[in-house]
């Protein structure tokens, strides 16, 4: 059976925190891909305050109902409607790790954050996704204090082990591994270097990276991503290898060779040559910018087979990370029906595959991006939290596989 997806990208270079997307892909069952063009989108920061960022178990002794979700309807629903705008946004797709995923990771109630007067919402101790996309930027785009990113993150591991960042700015890699450190919050960092603003702001960023990695435990950072679809937004892949191999050099001068290298590309983007410079293949696969769209089921599937093309036919035994997938919970990308109905099911049924063909992965994205200034409502409604970091619905509901 053939699953055809077809995605209309759009770059859009506009605000700070704007994006774009498209692409057309075909793949069949055997992995075989037509065309294959991946559709993400990357925000192009040109503030130099703040940057658009296109992120041991202990058993739980508590027991989660299984609980029955009936889709059909939600699939059905159509689209807002909501004026066609240009965006874009990039994230990369992983291959499956040497070892096996786990079940969801359970850890102990962490420290309850410092009371800012949310509302904490409903959150389950058990947290049902290997990673989410962090970026901690203020709804109006300023940075967050360490304080606020505390209290953020105190919620974020309830739902994931691991956090993805895009940049250094704001000091936000400080503010994570500082709060991480002082709160005993379980988590592993995986950090980034931002390259779209070119070669001085890559190396503020390169410096504040190392600087710290060496205040905090470097244990904490378990991978650093040289940028994110810098090809797929222009990047020549002479100059996004140049910048690795540089990153590579600086880190191994600094004595922190340890920490996995690599950078973070569309799958249709990723060659060869890429890889070989790459500790790790991780790729960003979006489907819900597709053309067409048939069920979410096929929607989580294609993400699958061009996770699995990647790993069979490009990756050459690297292992593979999704970088980025999701759904949004409001707007209009095309076809596909975005509502909080169909993100609570689209995140639920990636989880399940994703660890049933054994892949890593972020998951698209912590909190809504209002502080994406002049974006169309799909780009700022990603998140599992919303902007101001209630959960938009209860993760138990994503533990049902």
């Amino acid at each position: 059976m053939v699953i055809a997806g077809v995605v209309l990208l759009v770059v859009y270079v506009g605000s700070p925190k704007s994006v774009s997307k498209v692409s057309e892909v075909e793949i069949s069952s055997s992995s075989t891909i037509s065309t294959p063009i991946n559709s993400t989108y990357s925000w192009v920061p040109t503030s130099t305050t703040i940057d658009s960022d296109n992120t041991t178990d202990e058993q739980s002794t508590e027991e989660i109902e299984p609980i029955s979700l009936d889709y059909s309807e939600l699939i059905s629903s159509p689209p807002a409607t909501e004026p066609s705008s240009p965006l874009a946004h990039s994230e990369p797709t992983p291959s499956p790790p040497a070892e096996p995923i786990h079940a969801p990771e359970v850890y102990p109630a962490a420290p309850e954050p410092p009371n800012t007067g949310a509302n904490n919402g409903s959150i389950t101790r058990v947290r049902p996704l290997w990673g989410l996309t962090y970026s901690p930027y203020n709804t109006d785009g300023s940075c967050p204090d360490v304080n606020t990113v505390t209290a953020q993150l105190h919620k974020v591991a309830a739902a994931t082990g691991h956090i993805r960042l895009y940049s250094t700015d704001c000091s936000q890699l400080s503010s994570v591994l500082q709060a991480i450190t002082r709160n005993n919050i379980a988590l592993d960092v995986y950090a980034g270097i931002w390259l779209a603003a070119g070669p001085t702001r890559m190396q503020a960023d390169l410096d504040q990276f190392v600087a710290a990695a060496k205040t905090y435990d470097t244990g904490l950072i378990k991978g650093l991503s040289v940028g994110n679809e810098d090809i797929f937004n222009g990047m020549s892949e002479a100059t996004l290898i140049g910048y690795i191999n540089q990153v590579r050099a600086r880190l191994q001068a600094e004595g922190l060779s340890g920490i996995p290298i690599y950078t973070t590309e569309q799958d249709a983007k990723f060659s060869r040559a890429l890889v070989a410079v790459s500790d790790v293949v991780e790729i960003n696969v979006h489907t819900i910018f597709d053309g067409h769209f048939a069920n979410l089921d096929a929607s989580v599937q294609s993400v699958i087979q061009r996770a699995n093309h990647i790993k069979n036919n490009v990756a050459g035994g690297k292992p593979v990370r999704i970088g980025e997938t999701g759904w949004a919970s409001a707007g209009n990308t095309g076809p596909s029906p975005l509502s909080l109905a169909n993100e609570i099911a689209y995140a639920q049924k990636f989880k399940c595959a994703a660890a049933a063909a054994g892949f890593e992965y972020f998951y698209f994205e912590a909190k809504d991006a209002q502080w994406k200034a002049g974006a169309v409502a799909s780009e700022q409604n990603f998140g599992i939290f919303n902007a101001g970091f209630t959960p938009k619905f209860d993760f138990g509901l994503l533990n049902n596989c």
